[in-house]
């Protein structure tokens, strides 16, 4: 199949390129960096041409709600527009595991606003929830850490390789589209500091963390709110595992 991966130079859409790539399809790059603009539109619907499926893995830095939703609605509709005039057969969206039970979340809230759009379009489409990546601990705290010292909310997550992400959608994209998909998940629930540290002591850094709730991630994502729904996919990479593979 010919399939366009949006968003084909990050760290989930090169390993979904690369996984498509490797069951003998075409893919199509779609990234900024590559002359497509989602924003503007320039270039889409050249890339698009003779596309079977297209899979959404972009992403959005922005810390404030209105910016980013208004990034992932312009750029969801350009993609969704653009995939409409192309005929293609299947549109499929990265999403968040439990994205509607999080309020105050800027990066919820944009991700809520890609699954309104693409859940009311005219291509048809699946819509894969995920939990958090195996690296996300690591992540948040290079977004604090300041001398060696990082803050980092005690979150419980069910976290899941980046590859057996990659490894999803891929597989998804070129089936039949199956609406609201289950959430896909790593198969242990670990908690976000202790990830933190075992992954700084896997890379050889020695990283003071201080947990607490007054960063991006605040009490409404405390608890169960972003462990997988019941009849979660779970795939099978542990952290451990992917810890390993770091050294």
């Amino acid at each position: 199949m010919r399939i366009a991966v949006a968003g084909a130079t990050g760290n989930i859409g090169a390993l979904t390129v690369a996984a498509l790539e490797r069951d003998g399809h075409q893919v199509v790059r779609i990234s900024r960096s590559l002359k497509v603009d989602l924003l503007t539109g320039d270039g889409l619907d050249e890339a698009l041409t003779g596309v079977d499926a297209v899979i959404d893995a972009t992403n959005c830095t922005a810390s404030d709600p209105e910016e980013t939703v208004r990034y992932f609605g312009t750029t969801s509709r350009k993609l969704l527009a653009a995939g409409q005039r192309a005929g293609v057969r299947h549109h499929v969206l990265l999403s968040i595991a439990g994205v509607s039970r999080v309020e105050g979340n800027a990066h919820y809230a944009g991700k809520r606003e890609q699954e309104r759009l693409v859940a009311e379009g005219q291509v048809p489409w699946t819509i894969v929830p995920a939990t958090q990546f195996h690296d996300f601990a690591e992540m948040v705290t290079s977004w604090t850490e300041q001398d060696g010292v990082a803050t980092v909310a005690p979150l419980l997550v069910q976290p899941i390789a980046p590859a057996d992400v990659a490894d999803v959608l891929a597989e998804i994209a070129v089936g039949d589209p199956k609406g609201h998909y289950v959430d896909v998940a790593g198969p242990e629930p670990q908690d976000l500091v202790d990830m933190a540290r075992r992954t700084h002591l896997a890379r050889g850094r020695e990283v003071r963390l201080v947990p607490t709730w007054s960063g991006l991630f605040g009490p409404a994502m405390a608890g169960n709110a972003l462990l997988p729904a019941e009849g979660a996919r779970i795939a099978p990479t542990t952290f451990d595992q992917w810890l390993a593979g770091l050294g």
